[in-house]
């Protein structure tokens, strides 16, 4: 094997897709010298079978290739809608209450599982509502409340929007 370091990566990102065939055999001898596994989908059973995998292939074509685990940020999620979904239009105002509890949320507000988002956005900041679909202006913060104006609209159901931050002061894990 060589031993000269690139400082340029290619990185491709294991999943099913490259678990047929030759698929990952193919994408190595092409050059990728960086994979990554995505933690936020799969197992540990998954995760650990695509590395092997990687270390067979790679000590078989005599190349060098990193394996990047990428681990899932933190989510917040928003709690439940009596009507089980909403949709958001841009411009609309939307609260976010660390008050709430299950059930309550509706077109205009919604629980949050994270008790401390109030104390950490000011005006200003965006979020991200189920993964960038849904985005958020931050207007105003009161107590446990967070006001917000709708910037990107769309539909918005129990649980499974997290929220993220795009620019925000949030503290940093």
């Amino acid at each position: 094997m060589t031993r000269r370091l690139r400082r340029t990566k290619i990185v491709t990102t294991l999943g099913p897709a490259t678990d047929r065939d030759n698929n990952l055999e193919k994408i190595i001898a092409a050059g990728a010298n960086v994979v990554r596994l995505n933690f936020s989908h799969g197992n540990a059973e998954d995760h650990q079978a695509r590395a092997d995998k990687v270390r067979e292939i790679a000590a078989k074509l005599g190349r060098h290739v990193a394996i990047l685990g990428d681990l899932q940020g933190p989510k917040i999620r928003v709690s439940t809608f009596k009507e089980g979904k909403i949709f958001l239009n841009i411009g609309d105002k939307f609260l976010l209450d660390a008050n709430l509890t299950k059930g309550e949320g509706d077109k205009e507000k919604v629980g949050i599982d994270y008790k401390g988002l109030p104390a950490d956005v000011v005006p200003g900041d965006v979020l991200l509502l189920d993964d960038g679909r849904v985005q958020l202006k931050v207007l105003e913060v009161q107590g446990m409340k967070v006001f917000t104006e709708v910037t990107v609209g769309g539909p918005l159901s129990n649980n499974k929007a997290s929220t993220n931050w795009a620019v925000a002061s949030l503290p940093k894990p």
